[in-house]
């Protein structure tokens, strides 16, 4: 048995969202990559702003001392005093460098804080829909999952977060802009599961962390604002990348910011600078911190997810679908319509439009569509979403 018993059961349980990516290469080698409209994956297809372009060839072609070298597991120091700058800015509290922790991505940080406040068997709350892994990633350190829906629009339903917290409850884990429903959570409704965590804290006598993704904080529409959390609640850690406002996935850079009130934080910030490396990160990419530093608040332009967006939400609710309209990321989950997610994205996929089944997201009944895609994709893809709504609409 030279595979783990643990491996082998997430192999079967493996994410929806790559299961679909790869059926969807093998449709494209068979019938052509253009007669194929994927909505699988949310890989940003716009190019990175011009200023991270002239800025990477800039520091490409500086000469500077061990530039590919190692260096220290928490980053460059001139990185995160950057990055502690924009943090201060969006959270309105001031944080320090010796907070941020440069990481090699989200998932990459979610990691290594998991790592480093779990104890095996301590257990993590996520809200429904989700993103599918975090499960494995709280599993990989001994964590286990309670997972708790969220209401009918989405937004967080902290009695029912409250009902489940208990003596081994570590962390809740939250999602905004989220993947993949596109919420933003309103500041009512931070401050409201805030101030349920001093709570419920003080009850069960250990902190609860409260853990903050937000790789798409920048891709928001409509003027829409994502609160800040550590305004309201000093046992908070955010994590974030650089993949989606930079279109620059593939270059796994990211970073943690912790709560300069948050409990025993001098031992949280060195366990994690410890989790960096001896998950085998060792340290973020060191040349795309170079770069950061250059251009903290460089963006691709929103404003073209938000006319995919609008073109997409404008058609199908012409031909007949249910969903709520996306507040950020670039992700729409309307409702299958004849109640089978999975059965409603195979009949999608046999007339070669891909799209994720809700049940990936732990949301039964709904899938998900990745606009990050040429206008020309979500056209083509009409008249094929209209043809299957008739369907079942007889």
């Amino acid at each position: 048995m030279p595979v783990a018993d643990d491996i082998k059961s997430m192999i079967q349980n493996a994410s929806f969202i790559r299961k679909m990516f790869e059926t969807g290469a093998r449709l494209k080698e068979k019938f052509g990559q253009e007669n194929v409209l994927d909505f699988t994956l949310g890989n940003p297809d716009l190019e990175p702003p011009k200023k991270f372009q002239i800025t990477l060839r800039k520091i490409v072609n500086q000469k500077i001392p061990l530039k590919h070298g190692y260096i220290s597991n928490a980053g460059l120091t001139e990185t995160r005093k950057v990055v502690a700058e924009k943090v201060s800015c969006e959270q309105h509290i001031k944080i320090s460098f010796e907070n941020i922790i440069m990481t090699c991505g989200a998932g990459g940080g979610l990691n290594v804080v998991f790592k480093t406040i779990l104890n095996r068997g301590d257990n993590v709350i996520i809200n429904a829909p989700y993103f599918v892994e975090y499960g494995f990633y709280i599993n990989n350190h001994g964590g286990e999952i309670s997972i708790v829906n969220t209401k009918s629009d989405f937004n967080l339903d902290i009695d029912a977060i409250e009902k489940k917290i208990n003596h081994k409850t570590c962390a809740i884990l939250i999602n905004s802009p989220n993947n993949p429903t596109g919420k933003v959570y309103p500041q009512t409704t931070i401050k409201k599961l805030c101030n349920m965590l001093k709570e419920k804290s003080k009850k069960i006598n250990r902190a609860i962390y409260l853990v903050s993704d937000e790789p798409y904080r920048k891709i928001v529409y409509d003027n829409i604002k994502v609160p800040s959390i550590f305004e309201f609640y000093s046992n908070s850690i955010i994590v974030t990348s650089f993949s989606k406002d930079l279109s620059i996935p593939g270059e796994r850079l990211g970073y943690i910011a912790v709560h300069p009130k948050a409990d025993d934080l001098r031992n949280l910030i060195d366990g994690m600078i410890l989790c960096n490396r001896i998950l085998g990160f060792v340290n973020a990419p060191v040349l795309m911190q170079r770069v950061i530093k250059e251009i903290p608040d460089a963006c691709v332009d929103i404003k073209r997810y938000q006319r995919r967006r609008d073109l997409l939400c404008s058609n199908l609710k012409k031909i007949g679908y249910n969903f709520i309209l996306p507040e950020g990321a670039f992700y729409l989950f309307p409702k299958a319509p004849n109640g089978d997610d999975i059965e409603f994205v195979n009949i999608l996929r046999e007339k070669l439009v891909l799209a994720v089944p809700g049940t990936g997201f732990g949301c039964s009944g709904y899938f998900r569509l990745a606009y990050c895609v040429p206008e020309n994709t979500i056209k083509r893809a009409m008249p094929i979403l209209e043809e299957v709504i008739k369907k079942f609409k007889k």
